[in-house]
């Protein structure tokens, strides 16, 4: 029988987040998703798969709002999403590390409202491509919104949601030309404390975004 090969986990010490580069605003506002474009659904399910070299080239404005539009956007009247959520709970909140700050998207404006002034893309995970990427999403469970189910259901239903947006994300990224990672290899309390998050608010799951080294974009 073969040894399973375990990962070492150690906390992160002594890692600050850095300061925040170019001239990004409280706000970033985002141009209607854009539903013309991508390939079709089972194209994109082939070319789907996880990238772990990038790039540092920054998304457009319009490609980083087609990704969280397409991650858990607004698809139809009465706010539901694209991806799924025990009873339209919407537990999860997409946190948004990039250069210019730590930001939330906020579904229903279709917008990135800044929660702090720092790049943090290197406290999101112990990969070392994690602060080189143009961005990193941080998937944060917020329970406070989940008092209606049994506490031994929260954690499971939390991330098989989490898990929905990530494979959307997949799903973007491989219909859109980007590479991407979901990463489950982070210091959860560490990271929660840097952003700054409530007790009811945990992290649970991050995905780096990019350009895949060996794609040449234009």
């Amino acid at each position: 029988m073969s040894e399973v090969k375990r990962l070492q986990y150690e906390p992160i010490t002594g890692l600050l987040p850095r300061p925040a580069s170019g001239g990004a605003g409280k706000h970033i506002d985002f141009p209607k998703p854009d539903m013309s474009g991508g390939l079709p659904l089972m194209g994109a399910l082939w070319q789907r798969k996880s990238t772990r070299s990038f790039t540092e080239e920054a998304l457009s404005t319009q490609q980083l709002g087609d990704l969280l539009w397409a991650a858990d956007g607004v698809n139809r009247q009465g706010g539901g999403r694209t991806a799924p959520s025990p009873h339209g709970l919407n537990e999860i909140d997409i946190y948004v590390a990039l250069p210019q700050g730590l930001y939330c998207y906020d579904t229903a404006h279709h917008r990135l409202i800044r929660k702090r002034a720092s790049d943090m893309r290197n406290l999101t995970g112990y990969q070392d491509f994690v602060g080189l990427a143009p961005l990193d999403l941080i998937f944060v469970a917020n329970y406070g919104r989940m008092t209606g189910l049994a506490p031994q259901q929260r954690g499971g239903f939390a991330a098989v949601s989490a898990g929905a947006i990530a494979q959307n994300v997949y799903l973007y990224c491989a219909s859109a030309g980007l590479g991407t990672v979901a990463r489950g290899w982070l210091n959860h309390r560490a990271l929660a404390e840097a952003m700054s998050l409530n007790e009811d608010e945990v992290p649970l799951l991050a995905q780096t975004v990019g350009f895949p080294l060996d794609v040449v974009t234009q």
